[in-house]
């Protein structure tokens, strides 16, 4: 579990955006003798092949093939998580001059809590795209990698009532202070200094950008016991890590697949996000006749996997009362009447029973009936390829803020989990 938890925190530090969330996880990906397949390229798949696809840089699909017979037959034990978090996004034309400060406006991705982002040492990172000197497009991935912006609070002497209630103003409250320079200072221009600061040659102009601030604080582990995970990000960047983790290490001759989207946090509606095709086009070619497909679908199952809501010390009284998961307790099965998770009776006891195979506690988490319940991309690909499917998670404080909170044993926990599901030679059904 140590090495895990290092292993975890280091994915986490350089998973800054998920462009740099994917790029890591090809890396090791690649490490582990997976090849990387372009969607625009025919495909030659191999018994046994391991392989993986990527869409925008910024969702990624890796699977292995059956080692012996069909996929038909055995079907495929897949995991599905997301690569984006709730964030700061810099604006297109961001550059702001006010009392001889250069700021940038921001847009906010996803629902994030705003208040944890004040007062931070922020950088920014992202994909840029530019002209090269020769004429061609090109893009390259970015990260200032040091703190170079914050928000700054009002002094509580010109808000008297901000401890009673305080209200924010994402767009005249948030833009980011980046220096104190002229009037002439572009955004762009800066960027592409910074570009071939960091050796990439040839930048004729910047053209456009998907930029994220980030809170430049390193993951730690936290408490008596070091028995907590501290970092930004872990919605759903744990969940990218446990799943490729559980791949590379299962060692299955069975048909295995993880699938990390972008875009879950805004409602995963794009080509790159789960209600997209991406999914749906790597099935195709891995299984090009409709029927085969389908006989391979009806033998398989997804694990949605995405963080679940711990029981706060402080606020028990937002769970009910038999469904409060506590940190460091195990893996959470997610459960909706409503379908908000896609978990059903079945999925639900053949996790319960491979994690009892591991010796792996697992508990449940049910929204109080009288709150809103939030989602996954369980249910969108549960009615977008019709596989059964299992909402699980890490439970973890904190979610949505800058800098979020989980337990140290409980990713560990989970991957045991997976890689014994990824390597089962039967699911039922």
């Amino acid at each position: 579990m140590q090495h895990f938890n290092s292993e975890l925190m280091s994915f986490l530090a350089a998973a800054r955006t998920p462009y740099h969330a994917v790029a890591q996880m090809v890396k090791r990906l690649e490490s582990a003798g997976f090849v990387g397949l372009l969607e625009r390229d025919a495909w030659c798949l191999e018994p046994g092949g391991r392989y993986f696809t990527t869409r925008n840089g910024s969702s990624i699909i890796a699977w292995s093939m059956p080692k012996a017979g069909k996929l038909e037959e055995s079907g495929l034990r897949m995991v599905g998580a997301h690569t984006d978090s709730p964030c700061l996004k810099v604006k297109p034309a961001p550059e702001l001059h006010r009392q001889g400060y250069l700021q940038l406006g921001v847009e906010v991705y996803g629902g994030a809590l705003l208040n944890p982002w004040f007062d931070r040492d922020l950088s920014i990172a992202g994909r840029v795209n530019y002209r090269r000197t020769d004429g061609a497009l090109d893009q390259a991935l970015l990260d200032f990698d040091r703190p170079v912006a914050v928000i700054p609070s009002l002094a509580i002497h010109l808000d008297r009532e901000v401890n009673n209630a305080r209200t924010i103003n994402a767009q005249t409250y948030l833009p980011v202070v980046l220096g104190q320079m002229d009037e002439k200072a572009d955004f762009r221009a800066l960027l592409k200094r910074e570009l071939q600061a960091q050796g990439v040659p040839g930048i004729d102009q910047v053209l456009d950008y998907d930029l994220s601030l980030y809170d430049t604080q390193a993951p730690a582990l936290l408490g008596l016991a070091s028995e907590f995970l501290l970092s930004a990000r872990l919605d759903n960047l744990l969940s990218c890590f446990i799943g490729l983790d559980a791949l590379l290490q299962s060692h299955t001759a069975q048909g295995a697949l993880l699938v990390c989207n972008d875009h879950e946090e805004v409602g995963s509606m794009s080509a790159a996000g789960a209600q997209g095709p991406m999914l749906a086009h790597v099935l195709e070619r891995l299984l090009p006749e409709p029927e085969a497909r389908q006989r391979m679908l009806a033998r398989s199952m997804m694990i949605s996997a995405d963080n679940a809501h711990g029981v706060h010390p402080n606020f028990s009284d937002r769970h009910d009362d038999n469904h409060g998961p506590l940190l460091n307790a195990g893996p959470v099965i997610k459960v909706n009447a409503n379908q908000r998770y896609a978990t059903s009776s079945e999925t639900s006891s053949i996790f319960r029973d491979l994690a009892a195979r591991e010796e792996v506690p697992v508990q449940s988490f049910v929204v109080r009936t009288d709150m809103a319940c939030g989602s996954t991309i369980g249910p969108i690909t549960a009615a977008e390829i019709g596989v059964r499917v299992l909402d699980v998670g890490v439970p973890q404080f904190a979610m949505h803020s800058i800098r979020e909170m989980a337990g140290a044993h409980d990713s560990w926990n989970l991957s045991r989990v997976l890689r014994r599901y990824y390597a089962a030679q039967s699911l039922g059904g």
